[in-house]
This record gives C-alpha cells, structure tokens and sequence, in this order.
C-alpha cells in the first residue's frame, strides 16, 4: 500500500495540537465514564460539542492526506457521542460519514459527490489504498453498519463488509451463500493494525461486538415477525451471548420467552421469562407475558398472582421511572440504540397501572371471582371518575376496550355480587353518556364486506362509515345497559320495571335499519351487528320470561318465537317457545319444536357456553340467565304425548 506524503499536509505545529486535544477529549471521556451514570452522560454531551468544535475546525483547511487519519479519527469519535448521546439514529450521522469519505477522496484528487453512499464506499474502499488511511476507514465503516443497523438496511451492511474483508484479505472474503452471511462478516472482520498512540473513545472491538449482538437480536425479531421460529430461537441465542447490557439481555430473554410460547412450549417460555427478571427486576414486560403463559395453560391462581405483582411494579416504576442503566464501563453505541423496531415495542410494551387493574378485573369476573372482579372495576372507575381518564392509554396495544364496555362489565360483576343498585347505576351512566350520540336512524351495511363499499376505507366515504360504525357502537353500548338493568329488575322480582327496560332495549334496536338484503349468515355480518341480534335475542327471552311468570302466554309466545327467528339455534329460546306452547295446549306444536331443537339436549350448556365467548364479557351474566333451565317432567310428558301419539297413528 502507499504511504502518506507530507508535501500537502498543514502546518506540523497545528496536526500536533489537533492530535494532542483528541487525546486530552479522549481522556476527559474515560475518566468519566467510570462514573455514575448521571455523570457519564453529562461528560458526553459536553465531549460531543467540544469533539465537534474540532472536527471544524480541522475541516476549515482543505484535505490533505498527512492529516485524514486524525481527521477521521476525530470524525469517529464525535460521532460515536452524537448517535450515543441521542436515542436514535439520526439523518446527521450518515450524512457526516458521507463528508468524511468525500474528503478522502478529495484528498487523493478524486470525488464522488454524485454517488450514493453504497457507491462511494466501493469507490473508497477500491481506490484509497494508503496504508495510514485503513484503519480509520474500518471504523468508520464499522459507523456507518452501525447507522445501517439501527434503520434495518441490513443488505447495505453485507455489501459493506464484503468490500473490507475483501480490502483487508482479498482470499478471507466469505462466500455469498454462507449461513448468515451478515453475521458471519461481522464476526470475520478485522480492523488493520494501527498506532497505539490513536485516541478513541470506544475501541473498534467493543463496537464489533455490539454490532454482532445487535444484527443477531434484530435478525432474531425479524424471523419472530415472518413466523419462522426456529431460525428466531438461534438468533435470538446468539444475541443473547453476546455484548450488552443487562437491561437488553432481559429483553432479549423476552423475546425468546414469546417465540418458545408461539411454538407451543409454554414451560420454556416461562423458563426465558424468568431468566429476564432475574437479569433486570425493572423488566416488567416479562411479568405481562408471563400473565399471558399461566392464561393460556389455564393456571389462574399463577396469572393473577403474576398480574397483581405487575400491577405492584408498575406503580412503583410510574412513581419512580428507571434510569436508562447501560453496561459498565459505559458504552456510547449500545445494542439498544440499534435495535428499535415495531416488533420490539410491542412486545415490551410498558403498562400503565390502570391497564393491568383492568386485566385483574377481567380475569377476576372470567374466573368467577365475582367479588374481587367487583373490587377491581371500582377501583378502575374511580381512576375515570376522579378525572385522571387521560392517564388511561387508548392506543391500539392497549389491553382496554372502549371505557363504556368496562363500565357494562363493572355493571354485570355488580349484578352477580348482589349489589344490584349498584349494578343499575352504572347501566344508568352509559345511557346517559351515549344517548347524545345515537341519531334516530343507523343504516348501515350488515355485510363485512360489500362490493359497493369497498373503496369506502378511504376518504370521506371511509370517514361516514366509520362514523355510522361508531354509532351503531354506541346503540349497542346503551341497547345493552337497558338489558343490564332488565335482568337486575328480574333478579329483584321487579316485573314490570323489568319488562319496561327490556322493551327499551328492543324499542332502541329498532333504530338499527340494516341495508342488506335476506338473512346474511352469521360469518358475514359485522361484529357489531352480531352483538345486537343477541342483545335482541336476551331482551326478547327475557322479557317473554316475564310474561310467563304474569301467565300472559300470548305475550311470552310473541316473544319467544321472535327470538327464535332472530337466533334460530339457540337452545333457551327453543326452550322457553317448547314450554309457553305447552301450557297453551298446543302439544302438536310444542312436541315438533322439540324433536327438532330439544330431542338430544346433552351439550347444550356447552352450546350456550360456545356462543357466550365469541360476544363481549358484559354478556355473559344476561347469557347464562337466559340459559333454560332442566325441566325433566316437561321432557317426560312431551316424550309420553309423542308415545301415544305413535301408537294411535299405527293402529
């Protein structure tokens, strides 16, 4: 390789204080960085203003070849405190290695302003053969991987390194096809020997590294998001083995905890999870998804247990937020300033307290623990009713649905602790809430999906539907808190306030005016629509319920036979129509209705309980009070009826 020539280089006197202030910046860091964190990151903000200062003022002369390996050398390390002291990548960064390897060039009497960056690091890489210049070049590409990393071009930093493996050993370069060519690269890569005299923050080791974790954790998270778990398993391994800090360690055992869950190994999830907590107690993402494992293996006592300890840290971590703690000594490029992707933040999405009260409350009132589910909704409630709901995270992740649903199934723990006052005054704040937002008429396409509708995502058209979908929302919302109260007013022996608040419900239905045509099969109906024919469906059992205790058979009948057109395979509904047509004496009818809905009842509870978990949990209390009860000697005198019956028609 060529050696530098001195004939274009600046005054000696001035490289020499140049050279001298990078060393005395450089010393000022690691004496600094061994210090509380607090202390380090003043230290690199103040370092990179100063590292900046001089690398101005170095490129205030024209570039000369005695002076780029300083320059770049000091181009190096400020840079390392501008992507260390920010918390992302920025646009900066590229564009001042960009400069750098134009000054390179320049300096050697070439250019390169109308290449794009993967161009100009060929052209660099290919042409620039003075032996000084190698190193610095290495670690500033090492940079430049590491820009490319945390903005996932990860294709830019394979052709990279395949150009400096080659430049350092044309015979070591890897073949294109080998098993994950990127970290195999990376891991090949070895920087030309240089001075020991050279003043850099952070050796060209330690960002080797952290380039090697990083690639394996985010390639990890890429194969996690395309479902291809088992090369996630490996990559994710690798990361974890490598070069970081405690708190992306714990992430790292995250992710793995929730690949071994995706492919069906709950007790090695459980495993890495816990691995995560012992590496960071903060990491309160794992206590979330451990919840998660103990939901799916049905081990509530453990998910509640995992939920009330989460609720635990984050009160604490909302009162005192955790310092951003790194390895010690502290690093300026860090896995997790490279690794930052939609994948990652969801899965180690931090919750608000409210959220996993809400999740308790849930689980509670699944599980039948009416009385803690009823503590749990209180205390959630009064969080809105204290008017601190916008503490209460709305976004898309959250574990939330809309604040009225949670009011709906506050009023149905209520309901089945007794606390039936209480139940009706919770059902009386989502009416009064929602009764200015229902206009007279909704119309609405039933259908999921309508040819006619299918540019309506977008544009005006796309924000009426959704308007109209919001509305059809909100009759739903109050159409089921007249049901909620309903039910109560039954539970109270109130038939007639009961009967009075289930012709609401119905009488509000009534503002839904679907625009398709026929029956549409259930598959194919909106989700909201589907609600609303079984909020139909209960206040027409129940109120026909009612009737029939009032002995007003005709009315129940009405009833019952609607719900039975509306809901044609509901067993209670065939139930209830079976009996009222029984006591009226019209056997023939009663006996049909039975063999055909009724002859073989074994599974339908679990029928019933079917159906219940595809509807929102508000439901579930009026569902299972809508269930028909056993009524062994009807079945016995309908069986007898059709006996006899045969036995007459064979004679």
């Amino acid at each position: 390789m060529k050696r530098l020539r001195c004939g274009t280089a600046p005054e000696p006197g001035c490289l020499q204080a140049w050279a001298a202030e990078c060393e005395a910046l450089a010393g000022r860091w690691r004496a600094a960085r061994g210090s509380a964190y607090g202390g380090a990151a003043a230290a690199a903000r103040q370092l990179r203003g100063a590292f900046g200062e001089l690398l101005l003022q170095m490129r205030g002369l024209p570039p000369a070849l005695p002076m780029m390996p300083l320059e770049l050398t000091v181009l190096y390390n400020s840079l390392l405190f501008v992507m260390g002291t920010s918390d992302c990548a920025i646009k900066g960064e590229a564009e001042g290695i960009r400069q750098g390897l134009l000054r390179v060039l320049e300096a050697c009497g070439t250019s390169g302003q109308d290449l794009s960056t993967q161009e100009l690091w060929q052209k660099v890489l290919q042409e620039v053969t003075v032996e000084e210049l190698q190193a610095p070049l290495h670690r500033l590409g090492a940079l430049q991987a590491a820009w490319w990393l945390a903005t996932s071009c990860l294709q830019n930093i394979i052709d990279l390194f395949r150009l400096l493996s080659s430049a350092e050993d044309p015979e070591r370069a890897p073949c294109r096809a080998e098993k994950n060519e990127l970290l195999t690269l990376l891991k090949a890569w070895r920087t030309p020997a240089e001075e020991a005299s050279v003043s850099l923050v952070q050796s060209t080791e330690d960002l080797k590294e952290t380039l090697c974790t990083a690639a394996a954790f985010l390639q990890g998270l890429q194969e996690l998001e395309a479902g291809n778990l088992s090369t996630t398993l490996c990559l994710l391994q690798e990361a974890a083995g490598g070069f970081c800090s405690k708190r992306v360690l714990a992430q790292i055992y995250v992710c793995l905890g929730c690949c071994a869950q995706r492919m069906g190994k709950p007790q090695t999830a459980l495993q890495h999870l816990k691995q995560a907590l012992q590496v960071d107690f903060q990491c309160h993402p794992a206590l979330s998804h451990t919840a998660a494992v103990y939901h799916e293996l049905g081990e509530t006592d453990a998910e509640l247990q995992a939920l009330y300890l989460l609720y635990e840290v984050c009160l604490l971590w909302k009162k005192n937020p955790p310092s951003a703690t790194s390895s010690s000594p502290y690093f300026l490029i860090r896995a997790e300033l490279l690794v930052n992707t939609p994948i990652l933040a969801s899965l180690l999405r931090h919750h608000h307290p409210s959220e996993v009260k809400y999740l308790l409350a849930q689980r509670c009132l699944r599980d039948g623990r009416v009385a803690d589910a009823v503590e749990h909704y209180l205390d959630f409630l009064s969080l809105l009713q204290e008017g601190l709901q916008q503490q209460v995270p709305l976004d898309g992740g959250s574990p939330l649905p809309r604040i009225p649903e949670v009011f709906l199934e506050a009023a149905s723990a209520l309901e089945q602790d007794g606390r039936h006052q209480d139940s009706l005054t919770v059902c009386d704040e989502v009416i009064s809430r929602t009764t200015n937002l229902i206009p007279k008429i909704i119309q609405v396409e039933e259908k999921l999906e309508q040819p006619e509708c299918a540019s309506l995502e977008t544009g005006l058209a796309g924000g009426l539907l959704s308007q109209k979908r919001e509305s059809l929302c909100c009759l739903t919302w109050r159409a089921a808190a007249y049901l909620h109260q309903g039910w109560v007013w039954s539970k109270l022996g109130k038939g007639k306030e009961a009967i009075m608040q289930f012709s609401r419900c119905l009488n509000d239905l009534l503002r839904f005016q679907p625009r398709g045509c026929g029956v549409e099969p259930a598959e194919s109906l909106l989700p909201e629509v589907k609600v609303l024919q079984k909020i139909r469906l209960l206040s027409l059992i129940g109120r026909g319920m009612q009737f029939l205790e009032q002995e007003k058979h005709k009315e129940a009948l009405l009833d019952f036979q609607h719900g039975l057109q509306i809901s044609p395979d509901d067993p209670a509904a065939a139930s209830y129509l079976v009996q009222v047509l029984w006591k009226l004496n019209r056997k023939e009818e009663a006996a049909d209705y039975w063999q055909k809905y009724l002859e073989s009842p074994a599974g339908e509870d679990g029928q019933q309980e079917r159906q219940g978990r595809h509807f929102p949990l508000y439901l579930d209390s009026c569902l299972k009070q809508a269930t028909f009860p056993q009524n062994e000697s009807l079945a016995r005198c309908i069986q007898d009826y059709l006996r006899t019956t045969r036995q007459d028609s064979s004679r």
